[in-house]
């Protein structure tokens, strides 16, 4: 019996940096360095979204509506997430950009760091090294951001944020 790849939250992770590059040239190896993976783990997980048809056999694009499907109803039942403890942390959901620009709220989710700035209710990243990723690409932490909402939100949030996601990832905005 064959044994199926099945997706990990990295895939996500990798999938979801892949889409908010500008450039189909982008090199494993700098991709591993950015997201704080070996190369041969960004290999598996390539290999992983190829079987699942989120990126097309060359390894280089990502089938964007097919992610943008995959965001919208697999996410929160794969990988779902509950708030947590109050902790110090690097604000996301609604309480990172762009979302706390258009939802008020007082409370506030992060990802545990010693790196944040402001304490919320703790939301665990879909892959550890996130938090590091994030640091020097605003476009990649947008993404992570609004898919923590996706995993945590409520329905109005989840409208909003689905509608911040499509447009980044099919319009490359």
């Amino acid at each position: 019996m064959r044994k199926v790849p099945q997706m990990k939250s990295q895939d996500l992770v990798i999938l979801l940096k892949i889409a908010g590059l500008s450039q189909l040239d982008w090199q494993q190896l700098h991709l591993a360095h950015s997201l704080r993976l070996s190369q041969g783990e960004i290999s598996q997980s390539l290999n992983r979204s190829k079987y699942a048809g989120l990126i097309d056999e060359s390894g280089k694009k990502v089938m964007r509506l097919a992610l943008v499907e995959f965001l919208r109803y697999g996410l929160p039942y794969v990988f779902p997430q509950r708030p947590g403890a109050v902790v110090r942390g690097i604000p996301t959901a609604h309480s990172a950009l762009p979302l706390s620009n258009i939802i008020q709220s007082n409370e506030k989710y992060v990802w545990p760091s010693a790196l944040g700035t402001v304490r919320g209710q703790c939301i665990n990243p879909l892959y550890p090294s996130v938090v590091y990723a994030i640091e020097s690409d605003a476009k990649f932490y947008q993404l992570m951001a609004l898919t923590d909402a996706l995993r945590v939100g409520r329905a109005r949030e989840k409208d909003i944020a689905f509608t911040e996601l499509k447009s980044i990832i099919l319009n490359g905005e």
